[in-house]
């Protein structure tokens, strides 16, 4: 690093060191992606590390402790299988760092065990990433965008947009355009489409119905979907409109393909409504209106954000991936997840007398006159 004048005679550097032995436990949305993405980076900071996939995927994480088994020793790289209990028992482990993908409400789990031990966190989490889609916006673009944004994996993906403010003189053509893309990448039938996923059992298939009926049962209109089949886990691609503030999935992150839609005509009540709330993972803009763009950024906080495109920052690697408060603590990808596994340790050597040796008592006129200049120029 660049040595201020004050301490000619000197050099500084940052010296990067392992935390030591982590913990990395993966959620089953993405459990590949969620499990060695933060294990690369963990082992590029040059750190030993535990891993602890979810249960709920069980065939995977299988598959992938056969991977770590004959690439590692186990006292580099472990991973454990195990449902809840395994996991309250490692998080009562003095790890030197903890990085969990999951929900906000393990995420307070996770950080009040890292507490006990002083642990450091990375908590990527979620929360309800709104959309945002003006006046100005192209509809055919947005809503095209917007289907596959939602409705790939199923729209389990903790950056899927969870619900759209539109235009009132925008709401009709989106809607209509919403229906078409689904038609489109699903077909007519999307229970036959094998572009379509399925929900991860059939608890999550009974949360995702129960909100879907409460919606509809408190007055919200049901513009496409809501068939389902809860033997396979499949709950159709799902377009909401004019969704009561009672509803239930007002308040809860959906994590499936049901899509609400509700309309404004003023953009300063929407930016007021989205401060009330949680900051989200993602907060995602569609707009031509520079002016819309910059006051809904400088008006707002979230994790990312992505104007005129949903969920694609995650894949820019120089970019920060994270969320802020309720959607998350510390950042991952590229050179931001070899930090949150390191220590930035700072050195500093003197080579030769500098002028911070004055400092040192008895202290006199001439010291004075010393630290005078120091404090004016320097």
């Amino acid at each position: 690093v660049e040595t201020p004048l004050a301490f000619i005679g000197s050099s500084s550097y940052i010296h990067y060191e392992p935390k030591g032995v982590v913990l990395i436990a993966s959620p089953w949305n993405f459990p590949f992606n969620l499990t060695f993405g933060p294990l690369a980076a963990a082992i590029a900071a040059g750190n030993c590390v535990m891993l602890k996939p979810s249960e709920q995927t069980r065939h995977t994480s299988r598959l992938m402790k056969k991977i770590i088994n004959e690439l590692f020793d186990e006292d580099e790289i472990a991973l454990v299988e195990g449902g809840v209990e395994t996991g309250k028992e490692l998080l009562q482990l003095p790890f030197n760092h903890i990085f969990f993908t999951g929900s906000p409400r393990v995420g307070k789990i996770v950080m009040k065990a890292a507490a006990k031990h002083l642990t450091s966190v990375t908590l990527e989490l979620g929360g309800k990433s709104p959309v945002i889609v003006d006046e100005t916006a192209n509809i055919n673009t947005t809503a095209r965008r917007l289907v596959w944004g939602k409705f790939v994996n199923k729209g389990q993906i903790c950056l899927a947009p969870d619900h759209i403010y539109v235009h009132e003189s925008r709401k009709a053509d989106l809607i209509a355009s919403l229906k078409k893309y689904i038609k489109s990448y699903y077909s007519e039938n999307p229970i036959d489409s094998e572009s379509y996923a399925r929900l991860v059992n059939r608890r999550h298939m009974d949360r995702v119905s129960k909100l879907n009926e409460d919606a509809i049962e408190k007055g919200g209109n049901l513009e496409i979907g809501g068939q389902q089949d809860a033997g396979k886990n499949y709950f159709e691609p799902t377009i909401l409109s004019n969704v009561p503030d009672s509803a239930e999935i007002k308040g809860e992150e959906i994590f499936g393909p049901i899509l609400p839609v509700y309309g404004y005509s003023d953009l300063q009540n929407v930016l007021e409504n989205l401060n009330r709330k949680e900051k989200p993972l993602a907060l995602y803009i569609y707009s031509r209106s520079k002016r819309n763009i910059d006051t809904v950024i400088k008006s707002t906080r979230a994790g990312g954000t992505c104007i005129n495109h949903n969920g694609i920052h995650y894949y820019n690697q120089n970019l920060p991936f994270g969320g802020t408060n309720n959607s998350g603590i510390g950042n991952a990808h590229g050179w931001f997840a070899f930090q949150e596994f390191s220590n930035a340790r700072g050195v500093y050597k003197q080579h030769i007398p500098g002028p911070l040796e004055l400092l040192t008592p008895p202290y006199n006129k001439f010291k004075q006159w010393v630290t005078d200049i120091a404090v004016r120029y320097l």
